[in-house]
């Protein structure tokens, strides 16, 4: 019986691990993002208060984002869209900001015109901070992006969403320019 104990006892602490260089799936089916933000990107503690998604099903560890339905996607299945930009943050934020407000007007209108496309909305932070809390950030912003294209009359199962955080950055050098260029949200597209 005591043996039975530990072996759960370590199923479950290996449960809780993931391994943080894959990439991090949100479902977008949750309520919309919270309009504040959490601890520094640049918190090293990684004692953020936000739920670390490595213990959600879904979590780190899959390579499969989730659609507004709950319906499970590869990222692997979508492609760059050049007709839609990337929208970044500021430091730490993942409020929209007025200016991508209105790019992201424009990728609602282009959506409505290609109603057979679908959208992976990706999720980037820059480097500071911990793996965790970087997928949480990354989780938020592309959930605030979907929440603006939801609020212009784009169907939220048309959208799947996932959090890189830090480990896809588009530009590689350690200046507050090129951090600036990696808090972003990213898009991809396929036919539906």
């Amino acid at each position: 019986m005591r043996r039975g104990l530990a072996t759960r006892v370590v199923m479950v602490a290996l449960l809780m691990v993931g391994c943080a260089k894959t990439p991090a799936t949100m479902s977008s089916s949750s309520a919309p993002a919270p309009t504040g933000t959490g601890a520094s990107e640049r918190s090293m503690s990684g004692d953020s208060g936000m739920t670390n998604t490595a213990n959600r099903p879904g979590g780190a560890g899959s390579n499969l984002g989730s659609t507004g339905s709950g319906v499970r996607v590869n990222p692997g299945e979508y492609s760059a869209a050049t007709e839609l930009t990337d929208v970044h943050f500021d430091f730490d934020k993942y409020e929209i900001r007025p200016d991508d407000a209105a790019l992201l007007d424009h990728h609602a209108a282009w959506l409505k015109q290609n109603a057979d496309r679908l959208i992976l909305i990706e999720g980037h932070c820059d480097e500071r901070g911990t793996t965790e809390y970087n997928v949480a950030l990354g989780e938020r912003r592309a959930k605030a992006t979907m929440n603006y294209l939801v609020s212009r009359g784009i169907s939220a199962s048309r959208i799947a969403i996932v959090s890189y955080g830090e480990e896809h950055p588009g530009c590689s050098q350690h200046t507050d320019g090129c951090w600036a260029q990696n808090r972003r949200a990213h898009f991809l597209a396929k036919r539906g």
